[in-house]
This record gives C-alpha cells, structure tokens and sequence, in this order.
C-alpha cells in the first residue's frame, strides 16, 4: 500500500466512526439560532481559520444565517493583536459586536487550546468570555483534553486514528461536517449555483 492510498483509507475511517446524531444535534440547535435571529460567530487558527471564513460564506449565502469571523478583517484584528495582545484579540472583537446569549461561538480546532501549556490562547479566552455571558458554544476538535471540547456545550471530536495525522486529518474533517451542516434539510434555504444550474435543466 502506497502513502496516498494509506492516506485516503484512513480518512475514511475517520469519517465512518464519526458520531451522526451529535452532527444533527448541532443542526437542531443552529436551527434554533437562525429561528430566533441569533448569530453565529466562527472562530479557528491558522488552518481552521480559513475553513471558519469559508463557513461564514457558506452559512450566509446557503442558510440565511448572519455569521461573522473576527479573522477576517486583517487590519481589524492585528490592531487588537497590537493593543490589546494576542490573546486578548478575539474576546474584544466580540465585546465590540455586542455578543450575547442569543448568540454562538462556533469553534474549529485540533488541539481546542491549552491554558497550562499556552497554546491557543485566543480560542481559550473567547470561550470563557461566551461561556460566562451564557452564549451557545460549539466546537470541531481533534483532541478530548483540549479547552474546547472541555467547554463547549457540544463538541464533536474527530476520532483520529493516527496521532502522527492529527493536524491534516481533523482539518480535512472539519470542512466536511461543516458543508455537511450549510447543506443541511434544517438549515440550508438556498441552492448552490452549480445545484441551481442543475435543477433548471432538469424541469
């Protein structure tokens, strides 16, 4: 068996012991946000940070529901990073967008933080600041011991097989559960354009 092929047959393994119903919980309760014009907040770093802006895409543009990511805005967040600290950057945005309780911090992480090692300490203090104004958090994480899947309301964990693919593995994963969410019966109230083409041809 070839990398490639050892590769793609252990991902799939991922994708088979994932746990189906917990993902149609998240699409129950994103339901409830969405019904109730509540917001939904995207955050994640480094590689889930580009899967969180995409979400923002797809949750906005397919579901109808207002999600922001505070990366996104490059000049925004680095003069938080520059003012407030790293650490910091996250929870301010979030206090400036007036985040409350009828709102959720959606969290896309491998490892989800550590607050004794100091690893991903953003994504650790934003979940204390939503937590502690009683906000829904979510969370997509690699690892059990993490910050993220210890405080969310609901994590689910990518059960990743091989430790030495833990990073590639959980952010391939993320992507999948998250289109899976925005393509959702629950929650997705507009075609894709290509779903749209497709549609039209057929009638």
């Amino acid at each position: 068996m070839n990398f490639s092929e050892d590769f793609i047959k252990n991902i799939s393994e991922v994708i088979n012991n994932l746990d189906y119903n917990l993902i149609d919980k998240f699409a129950n309760v994103l339901s409830l946000i969405k019904q109730k014009n509540g917001r939904l907040f995207m955050i994640g770093l480094g590689g889930s940070c580009a899967s969180a802006s995409h979400a923002v895409n797809d949750f906005r543009k397919l579901c109808g529901i207002q999600t922001f990511s505070p990366l996104d805005n490059i000049s925004e967040i680095t003069a938080r990073i520059n003012d407030d600290g790293w650490e910091n950057s996250i929870v301010t945005w979030l206090e400036c967008s007036h985040f409350s309780q009828n709102d959720m911090l959606f969290v896309l992480s491998v490892g989800g933080g550590n607050e004794k090692k100091n690893i991903s300490m953003p994504i650790v203090n934003a979940i204390k600041f939503a937590n502690n104004i009683q906000a829904w958090v979510f969370s997509i994480v690699g690892k059990n011991d993490g910050y993220a899947y210890e405080h969310s309301d609901m994590s689910i964990l990518i059960p990743v097989l091989l430790p030495e693919f833990i990073t590639p593995y959980s952010e391939s994963i993320q992507s999948v559960i998250l289109h899976l969410l925005a393509s959702h019966p629950l929650l997705k109230e507009n075609l894709t354009k290509w779903e749209e083409i497709e549609q039209s041809n057929i009638s």
